[in-house]
């Protein structure tokens, strides 16, 4: 078996068949047959409520989780849901969350939506998928979350069924006793039926489907990309995507034995397909501590013990995550840690080299889309890690660097030329990428590449660097960001004449949106102002600015376009500046200049004596490069 090393060991395992002769599942419900007859009694997914290393956990095996799911499906077929019929999910991470996800895949087209998101965003994503059943919480203390889906089911007329998991079930002792006497109370009422999700489970048969399940590709899940607009993009995914993601992942990187750590939302495409897709594929073991992973209360203070407490070989993260917990002393042996695995959002090198001093585990960073499902690019555990690339691409997985020449259409790039990352692989719906056909328009290059939006460039060995991004949309710790949800609300402000809204560098989210603002001729406001209009009318928390500045002019393109570059540069001016005079280090930002291969660069100019690493020390933190002015 070829090993994953190098852009050669790619081509060998290529070269052992082509994808479409590869023995894999078909459907979602053989993947899962499959992971049941070879691993049937091993864990498969633990689950704890509560972050302390000693809470109560509860496991379900691969058998186990094989039959869960089996009656999941069936009961979504039992409620009307066909091979074209959307279930929806609005849960935080629970049991009953992967098996929602498994079982709307195998019974119809499963849709996680995130759980933070507003009922108006979440009523227009049910709207734009026609989910007829939603699974969401029954009402339970510390959560709106009922409240929520409530109010966005009364908009959503194509859902017919709400099913109700309840947490209680979780719980144990007091708390057990506790729980009942303060639930929140039933939401609003709605058009849709609501039942108990797990009476309503316990019904149906574990040991059979109940229904026909050939063996023919199709759409199987639905993810929305950033959700922080009225008019949510959402992605198609076929069973044949979701297969590669995780025979990526048993085929490169895990093992039976392992333990996968992981406290990210399984309504994201990186829990959802390089982790569990990964488990199924391998018959690996994953944790998810808390409903809220991450964010959940006490889970940085206890997740060292956690790892030491399951003993676990791998530990996904995205920066900001790993930012956290380097705040926090490694107070547990986490011995049994190979890897961690980042993604999301680009990782700053301090970062990476501080996890690296403190625990002794290399992180490994890797690039995906939701419209690829997900993987594309690693940097391989057992061969080169360049800090600051993406990796290599996956095997089967096609990356090109194009750009668009006028009437001849696109040109290859050169080794090291940006342009438009373009890829083609198992997990790219050619053609139907997005539901809404009028956004498929122009999307792929030679009618297969689909054209991410990313800009960046390929070295002589094959590594792919992320330069920046077409899309001008703003990441904040792995949350995607539309500019056009900041500019729209501003402009709705009768001083305000024109508004560019970028991402300011963040030690902590790699980005925070900022806006820059341009006023109506003789008008009066002040930042203070616009801040205050800014909080009234965004409505996703997230893209709310963090900085809004008024400038007596915004630069401007040729044909009268807000010329972002520009505002970039001066945010990052401003961020760079106030943190190196808040450290003491006597230096400035002279200017900013675009590096064809770096992107956007600081250059610094010394107002004193003063050593790199000092400067290191406080930049490092962010994940744009710098230099010293020549």
């Amino acid at each position: 078996m070829a090993e994953f090393a190098t852009l050669a060991d790619v081509k060998a395992i290529e070269a052992e068949a082509a994808w479409a002769d590869l023995d894999v599942a078909r459907t979602m419900h053989e993947f899962l047959t499959r992971a049941k007859a070879a691993h049937g009694d091993r864990p498969a997914i633990s689950y704890q409520l509560l972050s302390a290393p000693d809470a109560p956990a509860r496991t379900l095996t691969w058998a186990g989780l094989h039959g869960e799911t089996t009656r999941a499906a069936n009961l979504f077929r039992s409620l009307g849901i066909g091979p074209k019929d959307v279930v929806a999910y609005v849960l935080p991470n629970c049991m009953e969350t992967a098996v929602t996800l498994l079982g709307g895949a195998v019974a119809g087209i499963v849709n996680p939506i995130n759980p933070l998101l507003e009922p108006e965003q979440i009523s227009a994503i049910l709207r734009e998928t026609g989910a007829k059943v939603v699974v969401t919480l029954r009402p339970f203390p510390k959560t709106d979350l009922a409240q929520k889906v409530a109010e966005a089911v009364r908009f959503a007329p194509a859902v017919k069924t709400v099913l109700e998991v309840d947490l209680l079930t979780y719980l144990t002792g007091l708390k057990k006793l506790i729980v009942p006497l303060i639930r929140p109370k039933n939401p609003a009422s709605h058009h849709a039926v609501v039942k108990n999700f797990h009476a309503e489970v316990a019904r149906q048969p574990a040991d059979r489907l109940t229904f026909d399940d050939p063996k023919e590709d199709r759409v199987a899940a639905y993810f929305h990309t950033g959700g922080t607009t009225g008019m949510p993009k959402v992605a198609q995914h076929k069973v044949s995507g979701m297969v590669y993601n995780g025979w990526l992942g048993q085929r490169l990187l895990f093992k039976p034995d392992d333990v996968v750590m992981c406290p990210l939302p399984l309504f994201h495409v990186f829990a959802a397909y390089p982790i569990l897709m990964s488990m199924i594929a391998s018959g690996a073991h994953v944790v998810f501590p808390t409903p809220a992973g991450y964010r959940g209360e006490g889970v940085f203070d206890n997740l060292w013990k956690l790892i030491e407490r399951w003993r676990c070989t791998y530990l996904i993260t995205v920066p900001t995550a790993l930012a956290a917990l380097m705040q926090r002393p490694v107070n547990a042996d986490i011995s049994s840690l190979k890897n961690a695995f980042s993604g999301s959002a680009p990782l700053p090198v301090e970062l990476y080299n501080r996890f690296k001093k403190e625990t002794g585990v290399e992180t490994v960073e890797g690039y995906g889309l939701t419209e690829c499902t997900c993987l594309v690019a690693v940097n391989p555990p057992g061969g080169t890690k360049k800090i600051g690339s993406v990796g290599l691409p996956f095997p089967y997985t096609h990356v090109r660097i194009l750009t668009r020449e006028g009437a001849i259409g696109f040109r290859e790039c050169a080794v090291d030329e940006v342009g438009e990352i373009c890829v083609a692989n198992p997990g790219v719906f050619e053609g139907s990428t997005y539901t809404e056909v009028d956004k498929n328009k122009d999307l792929f290059a030679e009618g297969r590449f689909l054209r991410t939006g990313d800009l960046g460039r390929i070295d002589a060995d094959g590594y792919l660097y992320i330069t920046g991004r077409a899309k001008d949309l703003i990441i904040r710790g792995g949350h995607n960001i539309d500019p056009a949800v900041i500019e729209e609300a501003l402009m709705a402000h009768p001083a305000v004449a024109m508004v560019g809204a970028i991402g300011q560098p963040d030690a902590h989210s790699g980005e925070l949106p900022c806006a820059y603002v341009e006023l109506v001729k003789d008008a009066q406001a002040t930042g203070a102002e616009l801040m205050a209009f800014a909080e009234k009318h965004i409505t996703e928390r997230a893209a709310l600015p963090k900085h809004v500045e008024i400038l007596p002019e915004l630069p401007k393109t040729a044909v009268g376009k807000v010329f972002k570059p520009d505002l970039r540069r001066m945010a990052i001016t401003r961020i760079y500046d106030a943190a190196l005079k808040a450290a003491g280090v006597p230096a400035h930002v002279a200017e900013v200049v675009e590096d064809k291969k770096r992107g956007l660069v600081a250059r610094l100019a010394r107002d004193g004596a003063v050593e790199d690493a000092a400067v290191t020390a406080v930049l490092g933190s962010f994940t744009g490069p710098w230099e010293w002015q020549p």
